[in-house]
């Protein structure tokens, strides 16, 4: 199976689920700039991926959301949340984008109080599974059982859902070898036969199908139906000390993520003047649910998953991960 002609293209399109690194140019970082309109701080610096959850920023800046709010957003790339934990403890980075998982998972740590200050995207059916080469004798969830599965990252998402999937077949997670390998090597790891299965996302996973691999779990769906990929973060000390900056920033934040709900020609618009993913690509490519707020009941069960594998130290109560009202 061949993947070559989408690496390009997939390593600036997979988030949260963990980035493939690499070769992004960053923009300049914000400098200190005299306060409009009463607002703390009327530049700011945003961490973002370059990844179709980002569309919302890019949405609200190409629409003149922020400048109407009397805010100026320089944007800064970034592979990991945990990596730029350093800039947002010191304030040189004020918001970023993240996935729930990461988010949880620096707040247990003790790294940094965080809070969820914007919701961006939902699961939906078909964003990402398990998936087999197309002879495997592995037809179905618990024909895993002793295989050994490729993750991007382990103890994350890919491995947090399909565990979820695994105890829903009457298998224990420790029933399959999970491994870590990189979105773009696994399809070359399933031909090898290093491994039996893999766990990918769009566009690997739509790639993966047209070469004749056979998906048996689809992770955002079942058990794990409806649960939150990704949203902007921030922390405690930056919404407690910038109250006026961050009520601006989240109105306009708001509007755009309320335009890529409603239409998904907004983010098809703005996808590729900022990732490497052309146009027809960005319109083809399947996506979650671009909601305003996630469900609580789903970012519950993330987060108890994630306790219940050993993934967390502590049970999280996901409310206290969510800001009184920004406005």
């Amino acid at each position: 199976m061949r993947l070559t002609r989408v690496v390009t293209v997939a390593c600036a399109t997979v988030l949260a689920l963990a980035a493939c690194g690499g070769g992004q140019k960053e923009t300049p970082k914000a400098q200190g700039s005299a306060p409009a309109g009463g607002l703390e701080k009327s530049t700011i610096t945003v961490g973002v991926v370059p990844v179709p959850s980002s569309s919302p920023l890019y949405i609200a800046e190409k629409r003149g959301f922020f400048k109407a709010e009397g805010l100026t957003v320089k944007t800064e790339i970034i592979q990991a949340p945990q990596a730029v934990m350093p800039k947002i403890l010191n304030g040189s980075m004020d918001a970023f984008l993240t996935s729930y998982v990461s988010l949880m998972a620096i707040q247990d740590s003790g790294a940094a109080k965080l809070k969820l200050f914007q919701h961006v995207q939902t699961g939906a059916p078909g964003i990402a599974g398990v998936v087999v080469p197309k002879d495997s004798p592995v037809k179905a969830t618990a024909d895993l059982k002793g295989k050994t599965v490729a993750v991007n990252v382990l103890k994350a998402l890919g491995q947090t859902a399909t565990n979820a999937h695994l105890q829903a077949a009457g298998l224990k997670p420790e029933d399959v070898k999970f491994v870590a390998i990189q979105f773009a090597d696994q399809l070359g790891a399933l031909a090898s036969k290093k491994v039996d299965a893999a766990w990918l996302v769009e566009p690997f996973l739509s790639a993966a199908i047209k070469e004749g691999a056979t998906q048996i779990i689809d992770t955002t769906s079942g058990p794990t139906a409806g649960i939150p990929i990704d949203g902007w973060g921030v922390s405690e000390k930056w919404l407690a000390d910038n109250p006026k900056t961050a009520a601006a920033f989240h109105r306009a934040l708001a509007k755009a993520q309320k335009i890529a709900g409603e239409d998904r020609n907004a983010i098809n618009e703005v996808v590729p003047t900022y990732t490497q993913i052309p146009a027809p690509a960005v319109a083809a490519m399947k996506l979650g649910s671009f909601g305003m707020e996630p469900d609580m009941a789903a970012f519950q069960k993330l987060a108890d998953l994630l306790h219940g594998y050993g993934y967390l130290k502590a049970k999280m109560d996901v409310s206290t991960l969510i800001p009184a009202k920004v406005e």
